[in-house]
């Protein structure tokens, strides 16, 4: 007995310490909280953290407008952490460290907000748990009111001429002269300053050494120049008539890498590989890039930077048209991808219409079409330590987008608060809203609108992304996620079948146990049997290479609902919920649609209305019982797509 005894407490003693160390695993350290930088629209928050790793503690999130007296619920900081992200074939490794982030979404421009965390553990929290910032959203960049006017007019311009003019830009900007002189900066802008740019055609004879433009050999035009937040440089249309910057089939129309603080205001910039470069991997990069109301024709890359340390742009109100086929969407389908070998083929004539990366860019309102994608994050890789110097807190809204070769709106690179909100994206060949991957997230995808894309992969989840939430979209295709990814959620979509023979309405692979999907609508397609699959790993479990016997196969919603505990309040719908519109046809891969001739308006009474969840600062203004499912609510205006100054009404109303 006195044996026993003594083993019962060698093996309390042995026993104790581990339990005392897991107790502290399990416990949350606080970190330094960090505020990305503000957009228009949304807040940004990052909550580094060690322990907790039961993953049991959460951080809720109240804000309000300065001077209000009420206080708002926001969504949660989201718990990310320990998520292996990675492609072999590229050498990617990552595995997302811990922390919390997270937005404030769907606020207004301008104003300050008070915004409290707290942070609570069942297991035990220390440090700094309850904090308080005051952040202020940001506002549409203008020119300074107070500074100097500089009249540009191009050759052969006939008229009378404000005071003072000049004969090139590179003249008002750097007061440069002819041939070699045209590096001699010796005039240059100031902050402040606005360069108001007279009607006509603005085009370097760049063969020409006395090249009126004082453009060099190349035909580039470099600006170099600092503004300030408060006092950019603006280049503005004059308003007399269009002014057309033509790069006569050159490579870089304008490059701005390393510029601060400017304004691209109402121009039409054509004929060019790259309209405005804006930053280089590990050279330099822009700052404070404003491009608004401009036109961008025949170019290969309308915006484009991949300097991590580039931040702040607003590209919005833009009309982008590429190179690529107006006629048939060709991209990664049909006889060149079939006969090319493992990776493809699509030759490219145009690539991006816009590509940031950095944080704290917003782009919206541009209408895009005829590019291999619309509107990108820089891949990049494994994301950069500094916080500050991250593709984090980016906003894409309001974007019109139509015959893209490849994507809609690629969040390749993204790592934290990427806001992928209210786009309508028709014609895409290879993939819908993509992240290939995003590192740790949050991204969030709501009220989204899609239509033809061939793939039937809306969501282009690989690279075994994590930290993606999905609200409130309507797609016309299927629900396809193939690859595992990590801490995925879904809430109150559409996903309608285009009747397509070789695949169920949804697939659906969950890498790790943190998952949810719930108030989603479904439309089968006709004549599949297994029109659910579904993989979800258990407690403790990781499928990122899962085997075949992994995955969970059912003939309807229910069975899944039943069999997995998911989707338990979702519902089999068809396109009888909408007033007007029907699939596209599966056959014709190549065929083109336009938005004009689609009405994504659901019918008032239907299966979809009042069948969502309420969301705090998604959803909240619904009418009726509940929120609709999908992107467009009934009784609440249509967003606005595309350019602000481009109105046309679809053939409907």
């Amino acid at each position: 007995m006195e044996f026993i005894k003594s083993i019962k407490l060698l093996a309390a003693a042995v026993l104790l310490p581990s339990t005392l160390f897991l107790s502290a695993q399990d416990a949350t350290v606080a970190g330094k909280f960090h505020v990305e930088p503000s957009t228009l629209l949304n807040l940004g928050f990052e909550w580094p953290i060690q322990g907790d790793a039961n993953r049991n503690a959460t951080v809720s999130v109240q804000f309000r407008a300065v001077g209000q007296p009420s206080w708002r619920k926001g969504l949660p900081l989201v718990r990310i952490g320990g998520e292996n992200i990675y492609r072999r074939r590229e050498h990617l490794d990552y595995t997302v460290p811990d922390a919390f982030a997270g937005s404030i979404l769907n606020l207004q421009p301008g104003t300050e907000y008070e915004c409290r965390f707290h942070l609570s553990d069942p297991d035990g929290a220390t440090g700094q748990t309850s904090i308080e910032v005051n952040v202020k959203t940001r506002i549409e960049p203008q020119p300074y009111s107070g500074g100097r006017t500089l009249h540009v007019y191009p050759p052969g311009y006939q008229g009378s001429r404000a005071e003072p003019n000049f004969s090139s830009l590179l003249e008002a900007y750097y007061g440069a002269g002819l041939g070699d002189w045209s590096v001699v900066w010796e005039r240059r802008a100031q902050p402040g300053d606005t360069i108001l740019l007279h009607v006509g055609l603005y085009k370097p004879e760049r063969f020409n050494y006395v090249d009126p433009h004082m453009a060099p050999f190349d035909g580039s035009m470099s600006l170099t120049l600092k503004g300030t937040p408060d006092k950019p440089i603006t280049l503005k249309a004059a308003g007399d008539g269009e002014v057309i910057f033509d790069g006569d089939g050159n490579h870089r129309l304008f490059d701005v890498m390393a510029s601060a603080h400017h304004i691209f205001d109402g121009i039409t910039i054509r004929n060019t590989d790259v309209g405005i470069f804006a930053g280089q991997k590990e050279v330099t990069g822009a700052v404070g890039l404003t491009v608004k109301n401009c036109r961008f024709e025949n170019v290969g890359f309308g915006v484009w930077t991949e300097y991590a340390g580039s931040r702040a742009f607003y590209i919005a109100d833009n009309l982008f048209l590429g190179r690529d086929d107006r006629f048939r969407l060709v991209g990664w389908t049909g006889a060149l991808w079939a006969s090319a070998g493992p990776y493809g083929s699509h030759l490219l004539k145009s690539y991006y219409a816009v590509k940031v990366y950095g944080p704290g860019h917003v782009i919206a309102h541009n209408a895009i079409a005829y590019f291999h994608d619309a509107i990108g994050i820089s891949t990049y890789g494994t994301p950069e330590t500094d916080p500050d110097r991250r593709a984090s807190s980016i906003d894409i809204y309001n974007n019109d987008m139509h015959m893209l070769g490849d994507d809609f709106v690629e969040t390749d690179g993204g790592v934290h608060n990427i806001r992928v909100f209210n786009n309508r994206g028709i014609n895409a060949a290879h993939g819908g809203y993509s992240s290939q991957p995003v590192f740790g997230g949050p991204a969030y995808f709501y009220r989204n609108l899609l239509y033809h894309v061939p793939s039937g992969v809306a969501f282009k989840f690989s690279a075994k992304p994590a930290g993606l939430f999905v609200y409130h979209n309507t797609i016309i295709g299927e629900h396809i996620v193939g690859d595992p990814s990590a801490n995925m959620h879904f809430r109150n979509n559409l996903f309608l079948g285009r009747d397509t023979s070789d695949r169920g309405i949804l697939k659906l692979a969950n890498a790790t146990e943190a998952y949810s999907t719930d108030y989603n609508g479904y439309r089968p397609n006709r004549g599949v049997v297994d029109q659910y699959s579904f993989l979800g790993p258990k407690s403790g479990q990781r499928l990122y290479e899962p085997k075949k016997e992994d995955w969970q196969s059912f003939p309807t919603l229910a069975a899944l609902s039943q069999g997995t505990g998911q989707e338990t309040h979702s519902i089999e719908v068809d396109f009888d919920i909408f007033e007007n519109l029907t699939p596209p046809d599966p056959a014709k891969r190549h065929a083109v649609y336009h938005a004009m001739d689609l009405n994504f308006n659901l019918k008032p009474v239907g299966k979809a209305v009042d069948a969502g969840q309420i969301i705090p600062t998604v959803n909240e203004d619904f009418n009726g019982k509940a929120p609709d499912l999908g992107a467009l609510e009934t009784g609440k205006p249509t967003p606005h797509y595309g350019p602000r100054w481009l109105n046309w009404q679809p053939f409907y109303r």
